[in-house]
């Protein structure tokens, strides 16, 4: 049997359906999975095994035997916390099977085979009973099925099934309880993420104005949470509006409901501002007296208290609909609608409590196209405005009243760019790729009708290597420009897919052609992490269990691929300091047709700082014009011990080292070597480092 997996094709641009191994997708999950960042939670782990200690001896106070169970087991952790406080009997429930597979070994391992057994279904299917899977109802509930968002994994839906068919009433739950707070703030560069912004652009015949429609001003966007470590976002960023505030709580220990609802709030604003932001997180309170509580709060909120760094749990931004001013000391009605799945909010005048009919349940939909063609870092990038300066300085160079000008990229402002900057009789072509039907829409009847550019800029619904002369009137292209950007890229390197298009559409080019950006350049770093190389770290003994089976299943799911991969992050969140001078790699110039040999280099490079060599990080550079160059990684080695400043629109690639070196002192000889392979065939890069 065999498996079909999607993978970006960056010659093509296309997402494109491989066929895989039988258990490639088992291997996906596991090297993937967030299960070593879990192991590393001192605060997570310590916090569950406390409350699960006092809720068996709750149960053994009252004279009762200790029957527990535990949904979501993975490792089964948690059951041998409860087996180890003197649960009498564990059920371990998990769903996916190698993990479940993994759990027994590791409860054998640990000695515990005869108090626990874990169950290979969902708990929905599980069944109570003499012949089912459990004897009896358990009288303790133990879960961790829990997201950034609390309830995205389905954890209203699985309590109230475990409550009707599971657990006895009145039983003990740890957590006891979860509780949601929000923050109502104004931050330009979060809203930046959900808005387009005006453009101002300075032309030969003055300043032009690209206005974002109409129907973007109110659209709610999509539903879908917007999940970063708040503990990256810099203080200066946002200005807070409202002190924090409880939005609800759910009670694990009764019956829960995950039909959807709505809970109000009234908010007194501290500070006058534009509403434009709700920033949320939850924590756990997992005794009923709330003594021994976990927090996902952002440094802000207990500046004084030691943070727990955690990749499986961070903080929500929520985008409002529109902004909507607010004054000190005005109260204003906060409205949370929830769904099994997913939370959304609404801010209003405290006048309209009494028209609370008028805020229902339903589901945001985005009405402008826009939230459906750009993700939140894609708005961020299109509003940043330094970038957007380097483009107009960039085309203002190579544009005159002749122009012929083909845009290459997914969902780019600048062929508007191109427009604003040439005469108004020249003919641009733009071509646009995934979504097609959003891009279409978006740019064809709103955004270039709120401008009143549908007769300046024409949309070719055709691929590269399907371009006729007849779709550019039959005239050559004698400017070629592109981000380059497109939706379907993974890794940095993805994007050259724009090379591959320029060599498709060569016929259609002057000789003389101008293509922007003439060439781009891969760059490499070695890094030190602060946190991220927990989520690939073994943990070997979790709070007295040993879990080595967990990490030998990790090692060896990453060895079926991964461990020879990069994989994308968004750096400016996770913080690490250069062990290395940044070094480029290789070059791809784009004024020439991609060449039919690959492009391999090899070298090394000296740690010129103390430091574990985690990983090595690598991001292109794109070369615009003379001295004007975009990044999409590293902008600013920020001090001298090597702080890193990272783009804050783009993943960066990171290769995780498989062994990690130490450099103690700046005179060490300690470098890393590196082997990097371009498949032109594939537009894929292989890589090798050695410490």
């Amino acid at each position: 049997m065999k498996t079909f997996c999607g993978r970006a094709n960056p010659t093509t641009g296309a997402m494109e359906w491989l066929e895989e191994a039988e258990d490639y997708d088992y291997h996906q999950e596991i090297a993937r999975s967030r299960y070593a960042d879990m192991l590393h939670d001192k605060d997570r782990n310590v916090k569950y095994y406390q409350g699960i200690c006092a809720a068996v001896s709750r149960v053994k106070g009252r004279g009762e035997k200790a029957i527990v169970l535990d949904i979501g087991t993975g490792t089964g952790l948690l059951s041998m916390m409860a087996a180890s406080a003197g649960a009498d009997f564990c059920y371990a429930i998990e769903v996916f099977k190698p993990m479940a597979n993994a759990a027994v070994k590791i409860v054998e391992k640990n000695g515990f085979s005869d108090k626990i057994k874990v169950i290979n279904k969902h708990s929905t299917e599980v069944t109570v009973g003499p012949d089912g899977d459990m004897e009896c109802r358990a009288n303790i509930l133990v879960t961790e099925l829990f997201d950034t968002e609390l309830i995205g994994e389905g954890a209203l839906p699985s309590y109230e099934h475990a409550h009707k068919y599971l657990v006895q009433e009145g039983c003990e739950a740890v957590p006891h309880r979860a509780t949601v707070y929000v923050q109502l703030v104004e931050s330009r560069r979060m809203w930046s993420w959900n808005k387009l912004f005006p453009l101002h652009v300075k032309a030969e015949d003055g300043e032009k104005i690209i206005v974002p429609p109409s129907e973007m001003e109110n659209c709610p966007g999509v539903p879908s949470v917007c999940d970063i470590q708040l503990n990256q976002m810099p203080s200066g960023d946002f200005t807070a509006l409202s002190d924090v505030v409880t939005m609800f709580s759910v009670d694990f220990s009764k019956p829960v409901q995950s039909a959807p609802t709505c809970y109000r709030v009234q908010l007194e604003p501290v500070k006058s501002g534009k509403a434009q932001i709700l920033l949320s997180w939850w924590d756990m309170d997992m005794d009923p007296s709330g003594t021994i509580n976990c927090t996902m709060a952002p440094y802000w909120v207990k500046p004084t208290s030691a943070l727990q760094w955690r990749d499986h749990w961070m903080q929500c931004v929520y985008f409002l609909p529109n902004e909507e001013p607010v004054v000190q000391g005005e109260k204003v009605l906060l409205t949370a609608c929830r769904d099994e799945y997913s939370v959304w909010y609404k801010l209003q005048k405290a006048r309209e409590e009494e028209n609370k009919a008028d805020v229902g349940v339903e589901s945001p939909v985005c009405r402008c196209f826009a939230h459906l063609l750009w993700n939140r870092p894609r708005f961020g990038e299109l509003n940043d405005r330094d970038r957007t300066r380097r483009y107009i300085e960039s085309l203002r160079k190579v544009l005159n009243t002749d122009s012929v000008c083909l845009c290459i990229s997914d969902g780019s402002l600048l062929p508007v760019l191109a427009h604003c900057l040439g005469a108004k009789q020249v003919q641009y072509s733009t071509l646009f790729f995934r979504p097609l039907h959003f891009s279409l829409v978006f740019f064809s009847h709103i955004l270039f009708k709120a401008n009143h550019l549908e007769d300046k800029i024409k949309i070719i619904e055709a691929r590269p290597e399907l371009l006729k002369p007849s779709h550019l009137e039959d005239k050559k292209v004698s400017v070629l420009v592109g981000e380059p950007f497109f939706s379907s890229s993974l890794l940095p390197w993805h994007n050259l897919y724009f090379w591959y298009a320029r060599t498709a559409v060569s016929s259609h080019l002057t000789s003389s052609v101008t293509v922007l950006p003439h060439s781009a350049a891969l760059h490499m770093m070695v890094v030190e992490f602060q946190d991220l190389w927990r989520i690939r770290s073994p943990c070997g003994i979790c709070e007295g269990f040993d879990v080595q089976t967990m990490d030998d299943m990790i090692k060896d799911s990453l060895n079926f691929r991964e461990s020879k991969e990069a994989e994308p992050h968004p750096l400016w969140e996770y913080p690490c300091k250069s062990l290395s001078d940044p070094r480029e790699v290789l070059t791809f110039d784009f004024r020439k047709t991609v060449p039919q040999h690959c492009l391999s280099t090899e070298g090394s490079v000296n740690l010129l700082r103390k430091g574990k060599s985690h990983g090595a990080v690598l991001w292109m550079e794109y070369h615009l014009a003379a001295d004007i160059s975009i990044s999409t990684g590293l902008l600013q080695i920020s001090n001298e011990k090597g702080n890193c400043e990272w783009n804050p629109h783009c993943k960066q690639a990171v290769y995780f080292f498989s062994s990690v070196i130490e450099s103690e002192a700046l005179s060490d000889t300690a470098a890393v070597t590196y082997a990097i392979n371009f498949d032109t065939k594939t537009g894929e890069i292989a890589m090798d480092f050695k410490l």
